[in-house]
C-alpha cells in the first residue's frame, strides 16, 4: 500500500525580505506554484568592447579576454496566483494580498513618503533615496541570490462577486544584484559571493570533455609547437 506521507514535500521558490543590517527576514513570499519556465540572461562585462574603446572598431585588443566584473544577469518568469485552488483557506479580499505584498517591493511605504516630504518642507538641502529591504530570489538550495525587481506586470483574470481578484498571472523580472552594484562589506554583496561560489562547485562538478570527441589533436589547437 502507498504510504503518502512518504512522498517529499515539493520545494517551492520564493522571495526573502530581510533586514541588511541584522540578516534577519523581515518577510518571507512563497510563490503559490513554481513557474514552469524561467528565461535567464548572462550579459559580460567585457573590458576590450567598443564601448571602452571611445569610438568605432573593437576596441583595445590587449583587453579582449578580459573582464571588468560580474556578468549582468536577469531572470524572468511568470507566476500564477488562484484562490480557488485554496478552498479550505478564507479569502475575503480575493488575492488582493498577495498583489499588494509583490507590489510594495518596487514601492516604499507611505510612512517613508510622508517622512521624506517632512523634511523637504523643513527645508532638508539633501534627501537620501529611500531604502528598501534587501531582496533575495531563491529557486532551491542551490540558487539564492540578492535580487532588484526590474518588472512587475499583472494580468488579473478572474474575480468573484464583491470584483476581488481571484486569480491572476505576474510576469516577474528580477536582476541579480553584484558585488558590482553594492558596497564592500554589504550583506548582499557576501551573498552574491555565495551564489557565485556555488556555481564554481556545480561547474566543478560537470564532466570534462575531451578533443578526441571534438575531431581535435592537441597540435590543432596549438598545444606542443614550439
Amino acid at each position: 500500500m502507498t504510504r503518502y506521507a512518504d512522498i517529499p514535500k515539493p520545494i517551492r521558490s520564493g522571495i526573502v525580505l530581510i533586514d541588511p543590517e541584522r540578516g534577519t527576514p523581515q518577510r518571507i513570499i512563497v510563490l503559490q506554484f513554481n513557474p514552469d519556465t524561467l528565461e535567464r540572461s548572462l550579459a559580460p562585462q567585457s573590458a576590450g568592447g567598443s564601448g571602452d574603446s571611445g569610438g568605432g572598431g573593437s576596441g583595445d585588443r590587449n583587453e579582449a579576454l578580459r573582464l571588468k566584473g560580474p556578468a549582468q544577469e536577469t531572470w524572468k518568469f511568470t507566476a500564477e496566483i488562484d484562490a480557488t485552488d485554496q478552498f479550505e483557506v478564507a479569502a475575503p479580499d480575493g488575492i488582493h494580498p498577495q498583489l499588494a505584498v509583490l507590489e510594495m517591493l518596487v514601492q516604499p511605504t507611505s510612512a517613508q513618503l510622508r517622512e521624506a516630504s517632512r523634511l523637504s518642507k523643513t527645508g532638508t538641502i539633501e534627501i537620501s533615496p529611500i531604502e528598501m529591504p534587501l531582496t533575495l530570489f531563491t529557486w532551491g538550495s542551490k540558487r539564492v541570490m540578492p535580487v532588484r525587481l526590474t518588472e512587475l506586470s499583472i494580468n488579473e483574470s478572474a474575480f468573484d462577486v464583491n470584483l476581488n481578484p481571484i486569480r491572476a498571472s505576474l510576469s516577474i523580472g528580477l536582476k541579480v544584484l553584484t558585488v558590482s552594484d553594492l558596497p564592500a562589506g554589504h550583506r548582499g554583496a557576501e551573498l552574491y559571493f555565495a551564489h557565485l561560489a556555488q556555481k564554481e562547485r556545480l561547474a566543478g562538478a560537470a564532466r570534462a570533455g575531451g578533443l578526441g570527441t571534438l575531431g581535435l589533436t592537441p597540435g590543432d589547437i596549438g598545444m606542443g609547437r614550439g
